[in-house]
């Protein structure tokens, strides 16, 4: 008997080659498409509505004549994600709502559906690999980057667990993206040079500050501009009596106060800024662009350096919560006061980074051999052996 699998068509290339090549391999296949969103007034018009997508989705499902419908996860997506993402803004923190969005709505609420219908498989259109080995006798499952370097998603589902994994199927994970848009052409379909994408996961293109300002109220306060010279230890570090204090003191963002900058602006509130960030400040006449290097919610100030390579950017370390500590190769956790040499990756994109896991009782530190540019409280900080992506953790 056919395996069923459900595929997760957005109305994008990349899901409807997917669900062709299941198809191709021989599985019974069903298309669903998610409807997370109903407010379009914040959406760029026409970048990405919802229904055009459903309407691509629907059109490759009759190309590949596979039953297909719409299911609306529009309720979990505003409480799991868009709640959780202005809870996050409001601490002055800066969510990754792919991520969440893969862990809570995809392969959660969605993976839950699928299942109800039967599916022994769940399967999306992302840049990644899945494997599998055999240890103590019991199946443990890899999630590995996908062959297209360029493209590779994994960071994405770096929240994944065994199980949700083990129902998981990536179909393009070994094909470039050029491949995947041939196939499309070759066959036919409607999203064959459809562009990707690139606003908030299934929601499409959107004003973030407008989004943000829907529940965040703006409140005046005003941009600080931090000399070079105004590093608190100006370069000579303190002694330090344990490996954890070392590590606190290189993770830990510099305290700024007003009275270390000047003011160079105003802005409409704190909330709507994260760290890295150089546009939208507004302040003109610096030599080189300001970017923030801190911002403080409780005081409602924004703290810049003038350019990229001010050193209030940079930090040798990072911290997560042990409640926040995720691995999705369980058998690879590292016990208390253990290390581990990794490649980590703090942002999309990113390239990795060499640097070495730190277990503590209180969390875990992710210590760098380069500084780091713009460590930001709320994203995801992933760590990789190789190609294979064993574990992650929200920046505290």
């Amino acid at each position: 008997m056919k395996k069923r699998v459900v595929v997760g068509l957005s109305g994008g290339v990349d899901s409807s080659v997917a669900a062709y090549l299941l198809q191709q391999q021989g599985y019974e296949v069903i298309g669903l498409f998610m409807k997370n969103w109903h407010d379009d007034t914040v959406t760029i018009s026409n970048e990405c509505p919802w229904l055009e997508d459903s309407n691509d989705a629907l059109l490759v499902a009759e190309k590949l004549g596979i039953p297909f419908q719409t299911i609306d996860l529009s309720e979990q997506y505003k409480e799991r994600i868009v709640d959780y993402m202005f809870a996050e803004y409001e601490k002055g923190r800066t969510p990754n709502p792919d991520v969440l969005c893969n862990r809570e709505i995809k392969f959660d609420v969605f993976m839950k559906i699928a299942l109800g219908l039967g599916a022994d498989f769940v399967a999306t259109g992302h840049y990644c690999r899945k494997s599998e080995q055999v240890i103590d006798g019991k199946t443990v499952y890899s999630l590995l980057s996908g062959v297209d370097n360029n493209k590779d998603q994994s960071y994405f589902l770096c929240q994944l667990t065994q199980e949700q994994l083990s129902k998981a199927l990536f179909p393009i994970g070994d094909l470039q993206k050029s491949e995947v848009r041939k196939i499309a052409a070759e066959m036919d379909l409607v999203t064959a040079e459809k562009k990707d994408s690139q606003g908030l996961c299934f929601i499409g293109k959107v004003r973030l500050p407008e989004f943000l300002q829907q529940k965040l109220q703006p409140k005046d306060g005003l941009i600080y501009q931090i000399d070079e010279s105004a590093q608190i230890y100006n370069g000579s570090k303190p002694e330090f009596d344990s490996e954890e204090a070392e590590l606190a003191f290189e993770a830990n963002n510099i305290g700024y106060k007003p009275e270390m900058g000047k003011v160079v602006g105003k802005h409409q509130g704190a909330h709507f800024y994260t760290i890295g960030q150089r546009k939208g400040l507004n302040v003109g006449g610096t030599k080189e662009p300001l970017f923030i290097i801190a911002t403080d919610v409780e005081s409602n100030a924004i703290y810049t350096g003038m350019g990229h390579t001010h050193p209030g950017l940079f930090r040798k370390a990072l911290y997560i919560q042990a409640s926040e500590v995720h691995w999705v190769r369980e058998d690879l956790r590292i016990a208390e006061n253990e290390t581990l040499d990794v490649m980590v990756r703090i942002r999309y994109r990113q390239p990795l980074q060499k640097a070495k896991l730190h277990q503590f009782e209180n969390g875990m530190y992710i210590s760098f051999e380069d500084a780091q540019s713009a460590i930001t409280e709320g994203q995801f900080a992933a760590w990789y052996i190789g190609e294979e992506l064993v574990g992650s953790g929200v920046i505290s």
